[in-house]
């Protein structure tokens, strides 16, 4: 029987068709990926068999104003093994375990575990890597690494901060400076086979790192250390808590010293700063640790006392309602609504004018000068002062201004507002604000950064700081320095006086929270010289056993740093008469 073929001819030939069409496009794709992507493929297959290995690069150095070296590197190594280049594991584990003293437990489970490149221990000391190389084991891997390092341990740790274990910034300038100050990691490439094994005779590319900028800040080694002294001594023989101590120049906030006692060793910052038999738990310990580098100066905030004596008088001047021949009563009380509210002199001071009533650091007349402000004009007056805003500092971790809404301040908290206390701010916060008030009206920015190098040497950057015009007037900043120095000449500040300096400045005896611990705050704040203020510094000492009163205790302070760094910044003596006043 004859059958008809052609249909079954027709699929042969639209399937030979078919198979020829799917043979160009496969031959088109595979002339276009070995032509034309042939690199870019080439590449993906040798990444396959590169091995990386980090070169660490340097993280830059500070600087003090006078070049004094602040925090430096050590160099340290990194120990590492490599799976799949191990020939003698158990003799690779006798070693890591003798060397690094780690346990045989933790160096067999390093060796053992398969991966690229596994890390054993960081910051191992450079002779102790040194040793290891010359044992010559294949597949353990000994790099360089740096560590931080700070020679002077303690020197303004809580401002410098420290770094961590990447030598990333953890806390202080650390931080705040780390993009300038890290650096760029460089590579090792090494060509090994589908195994992991390094290629003999391939050799090694490097990339070389770039190491960090250096930073230069205001500090100075020499005011610092002066500070530090000071502030331990008065800690130690008060049997303080805490003391911190600021010094600053007024004119335009650069911070010359920032002490907090007790500081910590940053070259082991994870060990508490005080001995004890007792033992903590890990997050017990790291509360410890979160406090122990805390800065007093700018974390923490305290009620000020009569230093904020100097804010009022400011506010009162600029505003009109009180004239330095204004007389005044002191029965030791003032009674406001139903509150009676004491003068420390609980004999009161009689009669005075303004100008008494700030030497003798009278809080009836302060309460008084409060009440004539008002609330209202009171808080424009902490807006325009800059006290209701941080400071910008650098550093990290500013407390704000604690203070009473607008709507919330009656007059009996105007009274207490008055003479500083009922509410909190930073030591920081008043050291600036009082630095506009005597500088003519100019609100700074306290800082340290000034400028960043290249290790070259060569400056990358300058830094510049907002400062805002017009706190108060020229001729409201001349009276209140007048008055300042007064009480330190004639009044309460008497202790901070020294014969041929020009000095003024304000005492300050406030109580901590709850009033029933009976525990105080000492303060002082000075400046010289009075009639142009170069530099300016703050006391504040936590908890002082025995006496407390800010101008017993901490004015000596201010006055033993003064004594040492007005020469050294080139403040020369004049004739100036040196009058013991009242005490406070």
């Amino acid at each position: 029987m004859y059958r008809n073929k052609t249909p079954n001819r027709k699929k042969i030939m639209i399937i030979f068709v078919v198979i020829c069409l799917v043979s160009l496009l496969l031959m088109g794709r595979l002339v276009y990926l070995m032509i034309f992507r042939s690199e870019y493929y080439g590449q993906k297959a040798e990444n396959l068999h590169e091995r990386e290995r980090d070169i660490k690069a340097a993280r830059g150095k500070i600087y003090d104003a006078n070049g004094v070296l602040l925090a430096s590197n050590r160099t340290v190594c990194m120990v590492s093994v490599i799976h799949s280049q191990i020939e003698e594991p158990e003799r690779v584990i006798e070693v890591l375990t003798k060397e690094l003293e780690i346990s045989e437990e933790t160096a067999r489970k390093r060796v053992e575990k398969v991966s690229s490149i596994e890390r054993v221990k960081t910051n191992v000391p450079k002779e102790t890597g040194d040793r290891i190389r010359e044992y010559g084991l294949a597949g353990v891997k000994v790099d360089e690494d740096y560590k931080r390092y700070y020679p002077y341990d303690s020197l303004a740790s809580k401002v410098l901060g420290f770094t961590g274990g990447d030598n990333q910034g953890i806390v202080g300038l650390e931080v705040i400076y780390d993009q300038y100050l890290q650096g760029t990691n460089g590579k090792i490439l090494t060509l090994t086979d589908a195994k992991g094994v390094e290629i003999e005779n391939a050799g090694e590319t490097r990339l070389e790192p770039v190491d960090g900028n250096n930073l230069t800040i205001s500090l100075d080694y020499n005011i610092q250390m002066y500070a530090q002294q000071a502030a331990l001594k008065v800690m130690q023989e008060k049997q303080a808590d805490s003391v911190s101590l600021i010094v600053m120049n007024p004119q335009n906030g650069e911070i010359m010293a920032m002490v907090n006692v007790p500081e910590f060793n940053l070259n082991s910052p994870y060990e508490l700063n005080f001995e004890t038999t007792e033992e903590y738990d890990s997050e017990e310990k790291q509360n410890l640790l979160n406090q122990m580098w805390r800065n007093p100066c700018l974390n923490d905030t305290y009620e000020p006392g009569s230093t904020f004596k100097i804010i009022t008088a400011s506010a009162a001047l600029e505003e009109g309602v009180v004239k330095l021949t204004d007389n005044f009563s002191c029965p030791g009380y003032k009674i406001v609504e139903d509150r009676k509210i004491r003068c420390h002199k609980t004999a009161g001071h009689g009669a005075e004018t303004f100008v008494d009533g700030i030497k003798n650091s009278c809080n009836p007349v302060f309460i008084e000068v409060g009440l004539r402000l008002g609330a209202d004009k009171f808080y424009d007056y902490f807006k325009q002062f800059g006290l209701l805003s941080k400071t910008n500092i650098d550093l990290p971790g500013e407390a704000a201004t604690i203070m009473h809404a607008k709507e919330n301040i009656g007059q009996v908290e105007l009274a207490t507002i008055s003479f500083g206390q009922s509410f909190q701010i930073t030591p920081i916060q008043l050291a600036t604000t009082v630095s506009s008030l005597i500088n003519g009206g100019t609100r700074v920015t306290p800082h340290f950064g000034v400028e960043v190098k290249n290790p070259e040497g060569k400056v990358v950057e300058t830094f510049a700081y907002e400062q805002k015009e017009g706190t108060v007037s020229k001729e409201t900043s001349a009276t209140l320095r007048g008055l300042l120095e007064k009480v330190v000449s004639e009044g309460s500040g008497n202790k901070a006086s020294i014969a041929g300096f020009s000095i003024g400045g304000k005492t300050a005896t406030s109580q901590t929270l709850p009033r029933s611990d009976h525990k105080y705050i000492s303060s002082f704040l000075g400046f010289s010289p009075a009639d142009d203020p170069q530099v300016l510094a703050l006391v504040v000492i936590r908890n002082p056993q025995g006496v407390y009163y800010g101008g017993t205790i901490a004015a000596p302070v201010v006055k033993s740093v003064f004594e040492n760094i007005l020469p050294y910044l080139g403040i020369e003596r004049g004739e100036f008469e040196e009058d013991n006043g009242e005490e406070q």
